[in-house]
This record gives structure tokens, sequence and C-alpha cells, in this order.
């Protein structure tokens, strides 16, 4: 990952430019705009993490964390829209090839996909029968299809695994025509990453859309897909959180050299709050480097093994959560020190605070584990 390098060495200043003149409107549209769809489609960012057989980039987990910061840093709704989607798309490893290559063949082919087992699907003769309802789905206007997770039912009652012990889970793809979607409410921020809720009524699907994102069921022979899923989203979201706020610290060099301290010194020549946003930096850096850390030796034990070690697995949950959490203590830090520009809606800083705590709210990173 090189967390060391800020995130802007990562993207085209050409393509930072294309984002960022768009991030007002996709906001107040509460979806990107055209324009910047158009650059994700050029660079296929929403389909990163697919199969090169099946029409993806797969790139290696470090390189797609590195694009991940630097898009969030970019904006925060485009980057977390995108790295959903990656997300989604990393499952194509686990489905039935014929079923993917419909799904990803179309250069604008995006999967929208939720972790939450809050749908039911009951085999049939020619498939199996789906209903629930998942919340939040992030990007749902722009996807052309969605991954959703189901418990498996029999008669009406879970269907356990083979060690008996729980719910027996199955994930399917389902065309935009299949679902129902309806608005996430009045969230603070990532507006433009357009979060919706969905629902399916008594959906007949075919076995072939059937998958589970397990690791003896895999068909793509890849490091990238011996990668456990966990510490892969875990490790995604929390660089969109440390890329949200490095471009917040970003933009209080701009804000502070506005802002005066009761003396009238400018906060960009005071020393106290420059030892504070020194200090934040540095906390951040070191979680930035943590990650890195265990990023870099999780992968290359993948790649020359197949096989992750647990202790290095909870290092990379470890340093995920800690890196999400002290990235929002660095903005929580800092605010106070932005006066009325930090709580001004119409301001990009205050954007940037807003996009951060909506984000921070994900359950992976909310109930992550606790660093040593």
């Amino acid at each position: 990952m090189n967390s060391t390098t800020h995130p802007s060495v990562v993207l085209k200043q050409k393509y930072t430019d294309i984002i960022r003149d768009s991030a007002t409107r996709a906001e107040k549209d509460g979806r990107l705009t055209k324009t910047q769809l158009g650059l994700i489609y050029e660079q296929q960012w929403f389909k990163m993490l697919a199969p090169s057989s099946l029409g993806g980039l797969q790139t290696p987990l470090p390189e797609t964390l590195r694009v991940a910061e630097a898009l969030a840093w970019a904006d925060g709704g485009l980057g977390w829209q995108v790295a959903m989607a990656a997300g989604a798309s990393w499952s194509a490893g686990f489905a039935d090839a014929e079923t993917v290559q419909k799904l990803l063949g179309d250069q604008k082919a995006c999967i929208a996909a939720t972790t939450a087992a809050s749908g039911t699907a009951e085999k049939t003769k020619g498939g199996y029968t789906i209903n629930g309802k998942w919340p939040q789905i992030t990007g749902a206007q722009d996807a052309t299809s969605f991954e959703v997770s189901c418990v498996l039912v029999k008669n009406g009652q879970p269907v356990k695994n083979d060690a008996g012990t729980e719910p027996q889970l199955l994930s399917f793809y389902l065309s935009k025509d299949e679902v129902s979607l309806t608005p996430a409410g009045n969230l603070v921020g990532l507006a433009a990453a357009e979060i919706q809720n969905l629902e399916v009524k008594h959906l007949e699907v075919a076995a072939a859309r059937a998958f589970k994102v397990q690791n003896d069921a895999v068909k793509i022979d890849a490091p990238l897909y011996k990668f456990p899923y966990l510490q892969l989203m875990e490790s995604l979201l929390a660089v969109n959180i440390s890329g949200m706020a490095v471009h917040f610290i970003d933009l209080c060099d701009a804000v502070f050299a506005e802002q005066k301290n009761r003396s009238g010194v400018s906060l960009a020549d005071d020393r106290t709050v420059q030892e504070i946003l020194a200090k934040q930096i540095l906390k951040l850096e070191d979680a930035r480097t943590k990650l890195s850390y265990a990023i870099d030796i999780s992968w290359q034990s993948s790649v020359n093994f197949r096989q992750i070690k647990p202790a290095i697995l909870y290092k990379i949950s470890a340093a995920s959560y800690e890196l999400s959490r002290r990235a929002i203590d660095c903005v929580d830090t800092l605010l106070p020190f932005c006066g009325v520009a930090g709580v001004d809606k119409a301001t990009a800083i205050n954007k940037v605070w807003r996009d951060i705590h909506t984000a921070g709210q994900n359950e992976l990173l909310v109930f992550g584990s606790l660093p040593e």
C-alpha cells in the first residue's frame, strides 16, 4: 500500500479535477454525474476486483487499496460508491462464469451489494424463491445488477450449515428490473453515493444464479480470491475513511489561514494549533502504516502460499478498525478550529466531515476488532 504516500500521487491531476469539479452537483442531485461516471467506466474502477477472465481488472489488493483511498480523498461519495461496487465485483470469482459474463460484459456494468443476510431463499425444482429487504445499498441507481445475501430455508425454517451451528447462507445476482428500490432516508453525508433500500418479493431465480462466498467454493484460482472476504472489505472501508480524513487535513490549510485566535493571530501561525494538527497527522500516518504493513504481509502470504495465518488476519482487522477510528478522531479534533466553515453545509470541509461520519457508521467499522 505504501501508506506514507499522499493519495494525490495515485491519481492523475486531471482525474481529481474531473471528480471534484462535479462533486457539488453530484451531492445536490443525489447521484454521481455523467462526467464522473464516464471517468469510472473508462478506468473500470467498478470492476477493479472482478476476475480478468470475466471482464474485470483483477487488481492486486494492495494496489486496489491505494486507488480506493485516492478516490475517497478526491471525493467521499464517489470513493465510497466505487469501493462498494468493486467489493461486489470480487464476489464474481465465486459465481457461475456464464452468469457473471452476462453481468460484467457491458463497459457500464456495476454490481451493487449488501453484506446483510436480510433475505430468505427456498429451494424449488428449478432454482430458488427469494424474499427479503436489504437496507442501505450503495450506488443503487447506477447499478446494473445487485448481489444479495440470503438465509437458506426449508418449509420456512433456516437450514443449518454442515457443522450444524449456523444458518446456511447463499448469495444471488439479481437484475435491476427484479428489485424494488426506496430512499434510505435523509443521511447526513455520502449523498452522491445514492444509498437506497432494496426489496424482493416471491422472486423465482435459476439455480445458476446462487453461489457461496467461501474458500471451498472459489471458481478462480488466483491469490485475490483466496483472500478472506471479511478482511478484504474491512481494509477497503478503512482506506476510504482514511482518504476522506487526508482530504479534510488538506482543506485545513486554507481554513486555518482564514481563522484567527483570540489574539488576532492566524491559526496557520498559532503554535498550539499547529502542534495539534501535527499530532493528528502523525497518529493518522501511524495507523495508515500499520494497515499497509498488515496488508503487504498478508498479500505476499496469499501469493506465495495461498493461505494467510489467523494471526495476520487479526492484524488486518485490528489495523482497519484503528485506522477508521483514528481518522474520525482526527477530523473531530480539528473541526472546532475551523470556525463557521466547519459547520457550513456549503463548504467543502463540512462535506468531507459529513461524508466521513456517514461512512464511519458501517457495521464492519463500528464493530471491528479492538486494537491492541
